[in-house]
This record gives C-alpha cells, structure tokens and sequence, in this order.
C-alpha cells in the first residue's frame, strides 16, 4: 500500500472541542501522526459530549469527541510541572506541526509561544486559530460556532423575513475555519520544503466564515446594500425553494437559474395550465411574483413522493434534492453507498459505529480510518518510549512523581 500523503509530519495537537480537532482529523486522516496532548486534570471539554451509547459514561465515552479525534494518539501531562514541559518541547523539536485554540495568550503562558518554538525548531510550523484572530479589540471575546455565525453576517442572511434569526443547526463556522487552518498548514509546510523555514499562522475564525459570504461585502461597497433576511429566496434565480411532499416532514428544494432550466421544469411537471402565465414567463417575472410561484409549486409536490419528484426534475435538467435525514443518508442515499464515503469506526468504549468518511480523495493516496479517537493519555507511555526514546526508568518517575495524569 502507498504511504498516505501526510506520512513523516508529527502534528503536537494542543486543541479542544471542534475548530482545531477538526483541523488536525483532516491531517491524520492523510498520514500526519496527529499527538493530543491534554490530561485528566483538564482533558478535551467534548470528552463527555453526546451522542453517548446507553449505559456508557465518563471522558472516554463522548460521541461528539470520537467524531473529531480519530486517527490520534493521545499523551496525558501534567503541564503545570516543568518535567511536562521538557517532555512538550522535546517533542516539539522533532516535530513539523503546532496547532491551538485555547483562548488569547494560553499558550504564551504555558512557554509555547511561537517565539520559544521557534528557538527549539527554526522549521516549526504553527498555528493560532481563535475565534477572533490574536489581534484586536474583541481578541480576548469567548466564542463558539453559534456566536461566530450571527458576527460574521451568517445569521442575519440565512433568516426568514419577519421571523427571529435562525442559525445553520451546525457550528459553521469551526468547520470553514478548521478547513482553512489545514490549508495553511498545508502552504507553510510547502514554504519550509522550499526555503527551510517555518512559520507562525494566526488563523481567525471570524474572518474564516466572513470570507464566505459571497458578494455582500460587495455588495455594500457598490450599491450600499446590507444584506436581508432572504429565508430560501436569492435575487438571480426563480423558483428557488424547498417545497412539502407527501409524508410527515418530506420536502424537496428545486432551483432554477436560466430559461432552459424553467422549460425543463415545466416539462417535468407536464406543462400545468399555470407555467404558460405571463406573470412567470421570465426570471424578472418570477422574481417578481415567486411568492405564488412557491404556492403552486408546492401544491404539485405535496402529493408526490420526495424522491420521485428530485429524480423527475433531474431527468429534465433541474437542480434538485430531497431534504434528507441522518437516516435517509446512511440508509437511503445511493450516491454516498457507492462512493464508500461512510466508514466503520470500532472504539473500545462505544463500540462500532459509522463515521463520516474522508471527502477528499486523492487517487493513490485517499487517506484511511486506522484508529478511533484516542483514550485519555492512551498513547503516553507510547509517545515517551517509541518517539522520545526515554527508558522505562524514567517513564516510572514521572508516574511517580505525577507528571503523566
């Protein structure tokens, strides 16, 4: 078998709950030995999170944690103790890759900073992604994904006119960003393959999401525009919703952007006496009048089964898809059943279970599940006498001395 693409990077992974985890999967999904270093007394806050399988408890037996921490190994230190210190900073010098998302200044305090990790490897990459950046006046501001959606101008687009802001039902934001920090691992570690230097990344989240909202910044700059609720409405396409089918909670979402796009719709529903209309004879026109438009599309699909209706209006060229469930995609979904894109995970406190897989698929390297997400400190000893090389006499000190927690 090849060597997955990321083999030969060590990855010191000092982040917790979504962002930086996520991150740090997509590096161990392709090779990066990925090391979490947290500990008992302050261990990853999702360790605990739901989904849970019944009858299972404690720090080990979070879904939410085993979702984002696969391909891991996981060291236990105390990092209040100077022998914990050395341990990290050994580390780090034969390392590629520092990743954190503790708040402001943590990691400046523990002595990591990039400035020491620089001393001890001039190649080190590393990054910094909190939610606002490492600079700024709201630098210090708590965050999650579901604060950062409504800043970064999300929440306020996303709504539906004259209802109370809604959210995306996901932390949005920890994912774009996550993505975003990989890819800049990713460019400083090409940049140190040319020049033999790393560098320090300071990745905020806020400006992740931001640089994801399309032509609304745009927008405002030209025409002074700020951005309306649109609920599933967009001003370059008609009709452009999602529409109830028959049963409990089925819904389809249609869009159409060009004319053909419209005649094919018209031809999947056999041209109903109301698609000749005047008042829906072009895009300006439907905009004008989608409203109605949406009635009577909706009373065509709500006798109609879901999936029926998004295979009819793909065979006639119309962007289609049914409102899935969780159950609909691991059960139902065709497309992900063939493309392999769930895989089985088997961990030793919640079983097996299927995972999201892989997205990106690299022809001879497409990365791999080899290992569930990490007990607590279940790798230290591992890390300490494989990686670091020290002996079992000294592994035995520092239990003693309880520096391994």
């Amino acid at each position: 078998m090849a060597r997955l693409a990321l083999e030969g990077i060590r990855v010191v992974d000092f982040t917790w709950v979504l962002a930086g985890p996520f991150c740090t999967k997509i590096l161990a999904d392709h090779g990066a030995q990925v090391i979490k270093i947290e500990s008992s007394q302050r261990p990853d806050v999702v360790r605990n999170y739901p989904p849970r399988r019944p009858g299972t408890s404690g720090l080990n037996a979070g879904g939410y944690h085993g979702n984002h921490n696969r391909n891991k190994l996981s060291m236990s230190l105390n990092m209040k103790r100077p022998e914990a210190q050395t341990i990290v900073k050994n580390l780090i010098k034969m390392s590629d890759v520092v990743v954190e998302n503790y708040s402001v200044d943590v990691i400046d305090r523990m002595g990591l900073g990039y400035d020491v990790l620089k001393e001890l490897n001039p190649g080190i990459v590393m990054v910094s992604m909190q939610g606002m950046g490492r600079t700024g006046p709201h630098k210090e501001y708590v965050s999650f994904g579901n604060t950062l959606e409504p800043l970064m101008g999300l929440t306020q687009i996303s709504s539906f006119p004259n209802h109370a802001p809604a959210g995306t039902g996901t932390s949005l934001p920890d994912f774009i960003g996550a993505l975003h920090g990989a890819f800049a691992i990713l460019a400083a570690l090409d940049y140190r393959h040319r020049t033999g230097k790393g560098q320090y990344i300071d990745l905020s989240q806020l400006e992740s999401g931001a640089s994801l909202l399309e032509t609304l910044i745009l927008d405002y700059t030209a025409n002074g525009r700020e951005g309306e609720a649109m609920g599933n409405h967009i001003p370059y396409a008609a009709p452009h919703g999602a529409y109830q089918c028959e049963g409990e909670e089925r819904w389809i979402t249609i869009a159409i952007f060009t004319e053909e796009e419209w005649k094919g719709f018209c031809e999947a529903i056999g041209h109903l006496p109301w698609t000749k209309d005047e008042k829906f004879a072009t895009l300006a026109s439907r905009l004008a009048n989608q409203d109605e438009l949406d009635l009577l599309i909706s009373e065509w699909t709500k006798t109609r089964d879901a999936y029926t209706v998004m295979e009819t209006m793909q065979r006639h060229g119309v962007a289609s898809g049914v409102v899935q469930n969780t159950k609909d995609m691991l059960e139902r979904d065709p497309q992900l059943a063939q493309r392999g894109f769930y895989g089985a995970d088997d961990h030793p406190m919640t079983g097996k279970t299927k995972l999201e897989g892989i997205p990106i698929k690299l022809s001879d390297t497409p990365g791999s599940f080899r290992r569930a997400a990490p007990l607590l400190g279940q790798h230290t000893e591992h890390v300490l006498s494989e990686i670091l090389k020290l002996p079992k006499e000294e592994i035995e000190k520092l239990k003693a001395d309880e520096v391994l927690i």
